[in-house]
Parts: C-alpha cells; structure tokens; sequence
C-alpha cells in the first residue's frame, strides 16, 4: 500500500475542503478519496487500484447516519448508514421490501456491519482485470480492455465497449427502480441527481471513472420517494458463491397493479449484466395493461434482454437473467 495522509472531516463542508486541498498527484487514482466503512477502498488501496495522497474519514460526520421517512413520505437514507442498518430498518422491511433484500444480498454479516450505502453506490468494479495490480488495463490509463477478448466470464453484455465492466452495487438496481436520487456535497455546492443519471458507461463518461462524481464530492444523502410500487418490490441475485459473491446477474423489480389485477406501472432494472444499472425499457413498456400470466412473464424476460451482445464467454447471462427476470416480477406481482 502507498503511503497516505490520514484526515478526519467533522463537517461535511471539512470533508469537501480536505479532499480539494490534497495534493493532486500525477493520476486520477491518485486523488484523495473519502472514506466510510472503508470495505472497498482499503481493497484498491492494497492492490495499488487506488492510490491516494489523502484519506479523509467521514465518520465523524453527523447527520449521515439515519433513516428517515415512512411509506407514505418515502425515505431519506444517510449515505454513512451501514447496509445491515437498512436491512433491518422496519419500515424498510414492510414498505420497500426489495431494498432490504437487496441489502441483504451483500457479501456477509460482518462486511454489511461496516459498509455503507454510500460506499456501495461508488464501489469500483471487480474485473480481474481492473484489480491486478501489474494490469494495466484501459480503465487503469492502459490502451486496451483485456477482457474483451480475454477472461470474460464475469463481464458485460449490455452498454460494453470500449471497457466490459459489469457495475458491482446490489444497492443500485433496486434504488434506480425505485426512482431514488442522490444528494451530493461539493467545492461547488451542493446538487441532487436522479440515481438513473449519477452511473455513467464507458463510451460517454471519463473511461477511468463509473459515475458523475468530482474528486470533492461526496454523497450525503439517498432519497427514495414515496410511492405505490415500493411496497411491490423484490430483488433477486444470482451468484457463484451463496455465502458471499458478486451477482452474475441480478434483477430489482417493481409491480404497481390496477384494475383487474393488470399492470398499471413496472420497474425493471438489472444487475450484473452491465456497466451501469441496466433498465428493461422495453419490458417495462410491454407489461403496461398486462396480467403476470405466464406467456406475458417470458416476453417480458425476452424483451428486458433484447439486444444483449455476449462476449466470448459470458452469453449464459442471457438465459439466466431471462429467469431471473420471470420469477422477480412474478413475485413483485404476488406481494
């Protein structure tokens, strides 16, 4: 690990200065970085991904630890609430049921009683690729994207190129189906931005970062709004490893069912499968004035993965989330 300076923030305000002053240094990894819980930083941090010439604690902070709000009001979550925190929050538990599945998906006990939802939303990604330490890949100031034609198992098959990274946060499907946004903190001020924006893929964003974020900048807090679907929500992960592992794919899904019992509204959102959150658009679209019957259940799984483009070795992605797919909105659909 390269040496740093360690910071304590106890405002917020102190925490955007202290990230600011720090000495730039000659990359963009090796800008000063907040920290939380700290589960995925230190990671980068031992295998050299990030090198930061500052860290600056945020857990001094007050204010960024609670859950606020109700079904009816919808939810602001402080960024520094840790994910064991929201899954057993009760009004989470009975009013947005898919948020705490989707928080207790994460890794083990022990990691969800340290990590945070903050420092999910902005986990760096997985490939192996990206973590080796003498790879120096695209997204680590290289000229090529080893995955693309290498070991791409656990790769992309949606919004790929010119990087294949699949984005890492199970927090994040399930927040961007639910219509959550993000209030941000930086040297410029402060803005709220709709979860759906905040992601970025590699073709239109900077290829070396995943979302919008400056390098003063910091998530304060997480709001998820009021609404008729949230209690109608489920998540669920496929994964190598049922003790604690990354999805190969997932699917956060929401039902809102009117007259009849057809679909008045749906969200369908996928995990695992690409750089960003991946929303079904056209599924979503097809389930409007639907019922779930079983013919409507594997359209709408073939729709949301239209226009998938496996590589080499990860096209089992699309029969597996197809799957996921039927049996999340059949479940969101029976809540």
């Amino acid at each position: 690990m390269k040496a740093f300076e360690w910071a304590e923030a106890t405002t917020i305000s102190e925490a955007v200065q202290l990230l600011k002053s720090a000495p730039a240094g000659n990359d963009v990894d090796e800008a000063a970085r907040p920290i939380a819980g700290g589960q995925d930083l230190l990671t980068t941090m031992k295998d050299y991904t990030s090198r930061p010439s500052r860290v600056v604690n945020l857990k001094r902070i007050r204010g960024l630890d609670g859950i606020q709000g109700n079904a009816k009001a919808g939810l602001t979550i402080g960024a520094l609430v840790t994910l064991t925190q929201l899954e057993e929050h009760p009004v989470v538990r009975a009013s947005f049921p898919g948020l705490a599945e989707a928080a207790h998906s994460i890794a083990t006990p022990q990691i969800r009683n340290l990590g945070t939802v903050g420092g999910n939303l902005c986990q760096r990604p997985r490939c192996w690729y990206f973590r080796l330490e003498e790879v120096i890949c695209l997204k680590k100031g290289g000229s090529e994207c080893y995955a693309a034609n290498g070991e791409n198992k656990y790769n992309a098959i949606f919004g790929g190129g010119p990087s294949y990274i699949v984005h890492p946060s199970d927090l994040a499907p399930m927040l961007v189906a639910l219509g959550a946004s993000v209030s941000v903190v930086g040297a410029e001020g402060k803005r709220v931005i709709p979860l759906d924006k905040f992601f970025t893929l590699p073709a239109e964003g900077s290829i070396r970062r995943e979302n919008v974020l400056r390098n003063d900048d910091i998530i304060t807090h997480i709001q998820v709004p009021a609404s008729p679907v949230a209690a109608r929500s489920t998540y669920l992960k496929f994964k190598e490893r049922e003790s604690m592992d990354f999805a190969l794919a997932s699917v956060a899904a929401v039902v809102e069912l009117g007259p009849n019992k057809t679909v008045a509204r749906a969200g369908l959102v996928l995990g695992g499968v690409a750089p960003i959150p991946w929303r079904a658009s056209s599924a979503e679209k097809f389930l409007t004035g639907k019922t779930l019957s079983t013919e409507v259940l594997a359209e709408a799984a073939k729709l949301a993965l239209e226009g998938a483009q496996p590589l080499e070795k990860n096209a089992y992605k699309v029969p597996l989330t197809q799957t996921l797919v039927r049996r999340a909105l059949a479940k969101a659909g029976q809540a």
